[in-house]
Formats: C-alpha cells, structure tokens, sequence
C-alpha cells in the first residue's frame, strides 16, 4: 500500500499517495521562506515532523529482509521498485523502544533521502501534511543542552512538535570523514586559503561542524551561525558598522532548511542589501532533486552544493578563490 505525500484526504487511505508531485509547486515557495512538514508518530502521543522535500514516498511496511550480524537500529532491507533500501527504526535511533518485529508491518515507512543516501525511516503512524513558515520554527530551547536529536520545534495544536536533526542521527550511525584530498587542494592553494574567511549556516550542529573541519584543515577562517537570521543579523550588523562585507568573506555557505530564516529568503535578502548583494553565495541542502538547481537560480545564488562531502565542499572553495585571484 502506498500513499501520495501531495495528497491529503482522511483517515488511513489518505495518508499519503505518490512522491512529490512537481518542481514548479515547490519553486513557487521559493524566497517565502514557506516549507511544508510531514508530521508522523513513534512511541507515544509526541508528533514529530520532517521536511516534505526529503521524502520520497510514505508506504506501509512490507516484510523486511534481515541482515546478518546487525546490531545497529537499522532493521533490515526493504525492496522497493526495484530498489534495495535500508530501513531504519527511528524510534530506537533516538533512544526509545524498538518496534518489535512482529509489530512492523503495521507501521510505516517514510523513504527519504538524505546526503546522496536513500533510506526508509520505520515509524509507528503518519499524519498529516502541515504547511507553514520557517520563522514559525524555532530552535530548541539552549536549556537542553546540545546532547539530543532535535533540531527545531513548532506549536501546533497547543503543543509541541519536534523536528529531528536526522544529520545527526545519521552521523552517529555512518560517520562521515572530512578530510580533503591533496589532489583538491594542494599546498599554494592551502596557502592561499589562509588569506580567506568563509560564512557558513546550518540549524544542525553535526552539518556545521563538519563542514567547519573540512574548511579549516584547508587553512580558511571559519565563522558559523545557527540558522539564516542570525547570518543575516550578523552581515547586517556588520554592514551597519560601515564593513565592507563583500571583502570581508570569500563565500557563504549556506544550508536551506533552517529555522527562523531559511536558507532561500536569507540569500534574497542579501540580494536585495546593495552592501553585500555581490557576495558569493553557495546553498548546501541533504534534500535530493533535481528541482533545488531552479530554486537555487530562483533566488539568485551563486551555486548549489548537495552536503556533506569534504571533497565537493573544497572543490567549491578552491574554484572560489581562483576566481577571487583572477580578478
């Protein structure tokens, strides 16, 4: 049984039908800092949502094929059109009970693809697709600590809903390198690296810090900011003090999906500030597509980048500051 994530009717037929149904829909929410959720259920009444451009498909889960030796919260293989998809119980993956095995075919699959990697997340119920802004999703509290699996929350309802940080979910159970290849940057690039300071922006802490390793071990400054506001708070800022922003960074990096300000309205804004509307901007996304190179265009940024991978991301410096010293 499967289900349209465009579609919403009622009850259990009209949880989901279909993947996403296409690119023009999506881009005309580009720069309104708009983003539609997929709200779903684990183990108990605490709703949970995950960004409608990550999932593929929601469908019932089939029988799942074991995989010998696991000992990780992964549970098994799923085929699917002719694909082979790890599956994943997001409920244990954050430290809650597992579903039992005899449970599962009653539950879902979300099958979304994160980083070039595609995967089914298993979850007890789905519910509803849920359209708002971004800058009604707001941070966790700082209170909390860093040591969760949270990356945002919203008040639906009169509760909360949590959006998980699935980066960091998956970084702890595929930790990712990042180190760069001398064959991307070798010494005099290295070198010259050091002469540059990068901006970059992501609401996940695991995102930036690996990004922050990668850019440093190529000799770059590095400054890092939560989300698109507190970017946008800190270049204005900046502006305002008469700094030359344009000079000041050689780039910025920047997720899309974040609390507050994503990452769309945060480079429209920059666009449309004559103190900075030449900076060169890179938008970085786990959401997979071929409709995030129209939205990139949409909103005037300078290139798209699909995260995380150290090569990729040096490339793109590397070829940034070519240009910065051809000029």
């Amino acid at each position: 049984m499967r289900y349209d994530i465009t579609t919403l009717t009622s009850g259990f037929e009209a949880i989901m039908s279909g993947i996403l149904d296409s690119v023009n829909l999506r881009t005309q929410m580009v720069g309104q800092n708009r983003l539609e959720l997929l709200l779903f259920g684990l183990e108990t009444s605490q709703r949970y949502g995950i960004n409608v451009f990550k999932v593929r498909e929601v469908l019932q889960c089939p029988e799942l094929t074991e995989v010998p030796r696991l000992t990780t919260s992964v549970k098994g293989m799923a085929h699917i059109r002719g694909e082979t998809i790890p599956v994943l119980d997001l409920s244990e993956a954050i430290g809650r009970r597992a579903i039992p095995a005899d449970e599962q075919r009653k539950c879902f699959l979300i099958v979304a693809e994160y980083n070039r990697r595609t995967l089914a997340f298993l979850v007890r119920k789905v519910d509803r697709i849920f359209n708002t802004q971004w800058d009604q999703i707001m941070p966790p509290p700082a209170e909390i600590g860093s040591e969760n699996y949270l990356t945002a929350v919203f008040e639906l309802d009169g509760k909360l809903v949590e959006i998980l940080d699935v980066e960091q979910i998956l970084a702890d159970l595929y930790p990712m390198a990042t180190d760069v290849s001398e064959d991307v940057a070798d010494k005099s690039v290295r070198e010259q690296a050091q002469q540059h300071h990068v901006l970059i922006v992501d609401d996940s802490a695991v995102a930036r810090n690996q990004m922050q390793r990668s850019l440093e071990s190529l000799g770059l400054k590095v400054t890092s900011a939560n989300n698109g506001k507190q970017a946008w708070d800190l270049l204005r800022g900046m502006a305002d003090k008469g700094i030359d922003v344009e000079k000041s960074f050689l780039m910025v990096i920047s997720d899309i999906e974040m609390p507050e300000m994503d990452g769309y309205t945060l480079t429209a804004m920059i666009r449309e500030d004559t103190r900075m509307q030449r900076m060169h901007v890179v938008l970085h996304t786990s959401l997979s597509g071929g409709f995030n190179v129209s939205m990139v265009k949409k909103v005037g940024a300078d290139g798209f980048l699909a995260k995380f991978n150290p090569n990729d991301l040096a490339t793109v410096v590397v070829n940034r500051i070519g240009q910065v010293r051809e000029s």
